[in-house]
């Protein structure tokens, strides 16, 4: 895992990554890629959290904290950046199933949680990748996500 990240560099802008997912917001929870290696199947998102993010409103009013099945779709939604950059583009991934997932870190408005994703298999049918969240040199939270492709046509019927 990285943990020297440029803050400056961007690898995948934020309307590249627009064109990867289907989310919008509220729900796109990836602002950018800071690094991105094919050969290691690893990547680094970032999601960077302000006051203005709705959940905050209601999560823990007074004591704001972002709500961790957030958390694991921004890792999710990383994951689907990696699996579409590693060639698998006419499909998208689709949620199956998490496991393994711990909590060790509160998140709050002004963080800049950094989205570690590396793939453990992946196939024509979906795959699993390994995560971590982390807040500076602080883990957030960590889970494996599994994911089935979809067809892109197939969304939504």
């Amino acid at each position: 895992m990285i943990t020297n990240i440029d803050p400056l560099n961007t690898v995948v802008s934020h309307e590249e990554i627009t064109t990867i997912l289907p989310h919008r917001y509220p729900f796109l929870l990836v602002d950018r890629v800071v690094h991105l290696d094919l050969d290691e199947s690893y990547i680094v998102g970032q999601k960077n959290l302000t006051w203005n993010e709705e959940f905050f409103q209601g999560h823990f009013p007074g004591t704001p904290i972002m709500p961790g099945v957030l958390i694991l779709e921004a890792l999710a939604q990383t994951g689907g950046i990696l699996t579409h950059k590693k060639g698998f583009s006419t499909s998208i991934s689709v949620l199956l199933s998490i496991k393994n997932s711990k909590f060790r870190k509160t998140v709050v408005p002004g963080d800049i949680l950094h989205l570690h994703v590396w793939c453990n298999h992946v196939s024509s049918k979906g795959g699993r990748v390994q995560g971590k969240a982390m807040v500076g040199d602080k883990l957030a939270a960590e889970a494996e996500i599994g994911f089935a492709f979809v067809d892109k046509e197939q969304i939504g019927r």
